[in-house]
């Protein structure tokens, strides 16, 4: 059976008309499927409102227990339970998850080398049988970026690994397809051209286009996740705007090995 996983961005999260519409197309997608989302811009808006300063290094959150206490906030609450709403009145049948329900995501607390990023989380593994009988309860998971480390502590971890990682443990039982969600149509080979997409990338181009510094700054992480997934039995994963879910699109990027 097909399984589709969508990561959604933030950018198309803080846009009110960008995720109705987002949500619309993620509502129509057939098969079972599962929602995984941060809220990183919205919990620094949030923080700056409450006088709790965002530290960030190289675009990743330092976490620490204040932080920790917002975004546990935003990203569980504001965030997600409007997304489950939204989904309900479009007839998808959507359940909020962090990974401590259901112990879903387990993970351990990012050991600190040069940095410390506090109350991070790095994945260990996920519960696919617990996320395969919501599926078969009819159920549309929508993750958080929240994990737990089986003691207690809840972590902040990415919303882009969390969907890598969601994807490797369904694909034991689902043809998967991973998308990436955000507001360019792929990869592009000129930032400012968003008709120049990239459609197809293997782990061969892959390697010419960060040569050529295609690739590069909040790109990397994102195409590590991608390419993780798919040396791990991910059928597909795809980068795109919101018209990518649509089945008669062809504007979008396609990664395989």
């Amino acid at each position: 059976m097909k399984l589709s996983i969508v990561k959604i961005g933030g950018n198309v999260i803080e846009n009110k008309e960008e995720l109705s519409k987002f949500l619309k197309a993620f509502s129509e997608l057939d098969g079972p499927k599962i929602l995984v989302h941060g809220g990183g811009k919205l919990a620094t808006q949030l923080g700056k409102r409450l006088g709790i300063e965002s530290k960030l290094i190289g675009g990743r959150r330092i976490t620490d227990a204040q932080s920790l206490e917002l975004i546990t906030m935003v990203y569980g609450g504001l965030v997600n339970k409007n997304i489950v709403a939204e989904l309900q009145s479009l007839n998808c049948n959507a359940i909020g998850l962090s990974g401590a329900d259901g112990n879903t995501i387990q993970a351990h607390k990012r050991p600190v080398k040069d940095i410390d990023y506090g109350f991070a989380g790095d994945v260990d593994g996920v519960s696919a049988p617990t996320v395969s009988k919501l599926l078969e309860a009819g159920l549309t998971p929508v993750f958080c970026a929240m994990t737990h480390d089986g003691k207690g502590q809840l972590l902040n971890t990415n919303a882009d690994t969390i969907a890598s990682e969601l994807s490797i443990g369904m694909s034991e039982n689902y043809e998967t397809t991973l998308y990436y969600c955000f507001e360019k149509k792929g990869v592009l080979m000129d930032v400012n051209d968003d008709a120049s997409v990239v459609k197809h990338i293997d782990s061969q181009s892959y390697q010419s286009l960060l040569e050529q510094n295609v690739i590069a700054d909040g790109m990397l992480p994102k195409m590590e996740n991608c390419f993780h997934a798919l040396k791990r039995n991910v059928h597909q994963v795809r980068i795109g705007d919101i018209g990518m879910l649509d089945p008669k699109s062809t504007l979008f990027t396609t990664l395989t090995l």
